[in-house]
């Protein structure tokens, strides 16, 4: 059994962006509540997701982005952002306990308190580019958490690898070049954000999907087209953007995975982190909608984390 860390904070329950928002408080309970009914919860050890420092954000955000974020906060009420980004009074916070989550879960990691970490915070983060917020996110969490593990612990390579259903525009708008990173990535298209159909660097592997893409398909995909990369880069830390709304049960996309697919691409995840990078693996929640299907998918994902 690896010991893993859950990551999480009650500050990101605040984050509200409206009744009828899918990006909703109610995700990180549906996790929660089914981790304590399938006795899941005894095995983790838990931790209050600090908050991130504003020279953890430079890392990958512009100082006029977080400034602009920081004026935008209301007192009272929403104020949108984009028609499907919205801040409340709580958002500021909770934001900032999302990219700290992942900060510390790569200190754990590789202090060695921990050999793996989930963070179940909110908002997600992989859709916010350098200079920008967008698609429900405001800080990009996980790379901030990698950026993090490459300036504060010296590490040379990591690997970000993103499963969500939609394209981490944010993710590779922030590592585009950057040799130090390889980015994989799954998500379908044509669709939100309409972006990552051509890789434009050579640290960036993205593969659309077209809607309808069943779990077979994606696992075929990850065999011969991530796996062989990820090999040959030999990274020191493995980074999961952990979007779980390509389920065929979440009405948000339109590709078909199940928990079961998701448990086995953690596995295999997970063999190449035992490889090649001590098990060093930090995953972030990303989307993930429906919520019985978010909860078995997390589930799914980190009893492989945790070999239960």
């Amino acid at each position: 059994m690896s010991v893993t860390a859950f990551i999480t904070h009650r500050d990101c329950h605040l984050h509200d962006m409206g009744s009828y928002h899918p990006e909703a408080p109610e995700r990180l309970s549906a996790i929660s509540d089914h981790l304590i009914a399938q006795g899941l919860d005894a095995y983790f050890t838990y931790h209050d997701a600090p908050l991130a420092t504003f020279q953890q954000l430079k890392r990958v955000h512009t100082a006029a982005h977080l400034e602009r974020l920081k004026r935008a906060s209301p007192d009272l009420g929403i104020v949108h952002l984009d028609p499907d980004t919205a801040m409340n009074r709580h958002t500021w916070q909770a934001a900032m306990r999302a990219a700290g989550a992942g900060v510390l879960a790569v200190d754990l990691v590789l202090s060695g308190q921990v050999e793996n970490a989930f963070c179940a915070v909110r908002p997600p983060g992989h859709h916010a580019e350098r200079a920008s917020a967008m698609g429900f996110c405001f800080f990009n969490n996980i790379a901030v958490a990698a950026a993090h593990a490459l300036a504060a612990h010296n590490l040379a390579r990591v690997a970000v690898i993103d499963f969500d259903v939609h394209h981490g525009n944010g993710t590779e708008d922030c590592f585009r070049g950057d040799q130090r990173v390889l980015m994989v990535s799954t998500f379908q298209h044509p669709f939100y954000p309409y972006s990552g159909t051509e890789s434009p660097a050579a640290n960036m592997v993205n593969v659309p999907l077209p809607r309808g893409t069943d779990g077979e398909e994606f696992r075929r995909v990850v065999s011969d087209l991530w796996m062989p990369r990820l090999r040959e880069f030999q990274p020191e830390m493995l980074f999961i953007s952990a979007g779980f709304d390509a389920h065929y049960e979440d009405e948000m996309g339109g590709l078909r995975l199940l928990e079961q697919d998701y448990a086995w691409v953690t596995g295999q995840l997970k063999e190449l982190a035992d490889d090649c990078a001590h098990g060093r693996i930090v995953s972030i929640l990303e989307g993930g909608y429906s919520l019985s299907a978010l909860a078995r998918s997390v589930a799914a994902h980190i009893r492989v984390l945790a070999e239960l």
